[in-house]
């Protein structure tokens, strides 16, 4: 498919605003995502992390301005999005996958072996016949992860994968994060902790009220924050 090639990138939002009925989510949001880097997007409760999340991935779509990719409207399949909550269906763990990978196109003679493969690279392979609704959480969660590279994608996103684990399952989500970043896919990821995008972002997007402030390399963010809000949150004056 085209959309697979570096003509995906940049990933840009231009003036993107988003109203739900009188309301106004998000006003005036800029942002520019090149190939190749973890995004980690931090900000209070309320910022609109969620919401700029689901209208890069298409599950939205913008009120006012426009998201190009490469330069184009056009909305590209080469992508994933994995949600705090998996969302998983009546089937198998290997299923779940298949599925997937039938709804993209893949040709059934290789949907087993990439399935397979997948809960391979995500530390599942004793669970492809059990049904997935049925594993722990931390499990339900690797799947979910396993469906979304089986994919492929260029950019997969997260929103808070981690919320709802405990610190072991976090944990072994970031491995599986961090082995996703590495094979290639472009990750952009909402988090609350601290210390995970410490560990996990090559730059962050702080937003607060609706509005990027800062969109800065982790290493500066942490060391000093350059925006009034961010420094708020970072000491823990922001919800």
């Amino acid at each position: 498919m085209a959309e697979t090639g570096n003509g995906m990138f940049p990933l840009v939002m231009c003036n993107v605003g988003f109203a739900a009925g009188d309301r106004a989510i998000l006003r005036d949001v800029n942002l520019t995502l090149e190939a190749g880097r973890r995004t980690v997007v931090l900000g209070p409760n309320g910022a609109g992390k969620s919401v700029t999340l689901r209208l890069l991935h298409g599950l939205l779509w913008p009120t006012t301005g426009e998201i190009t990719w490469g330069g184009k409207t056009a909305q590209p399949t080469a992508q994933a999005m994995v949600f705090q909550r998996p969302v998983l269906l009546r089937r198998s763990a290997l299923a779940n996958i298949e599925y997937a990978l039938d709804l993209a196109g893949v040709p059934r003679a290789e949907r087993t072996d990439r399935a397979t493969a997948a809960l391979a690279r995500v530390g599942l392979p004793h669970v492809a016949q059990r049904a997935a609704r049925v594993l722990s959480g931390g499990e339900q969660q690797r799947v979910a992860l396993a469906r979304a590279w089986a994919l492929a994608p260029r950019i997969l996103f997260l929103d808070e994968p981690t919320a709802s684990l405990d610190p072991a399952a976090s944990r072994e989500v970031e491995r599986i994060v961090a082995d996703i970043a590495a094979s290639g896919t472009r990750i952009v990821m909402i988090t609350h902790h601290l210390g995970q995008a410490r560990r996990l972002a090559d730059d962050i997007v702080f937003m607060h009220d609706g509005r990027i402030t800062e969109h800065t390399p982790a290493d500066v963010f942490f060391r000093q924050a350059q925006s009034r809000e961010a420094d708020d949150f970072l000491k823990g004056e922001l919800p």
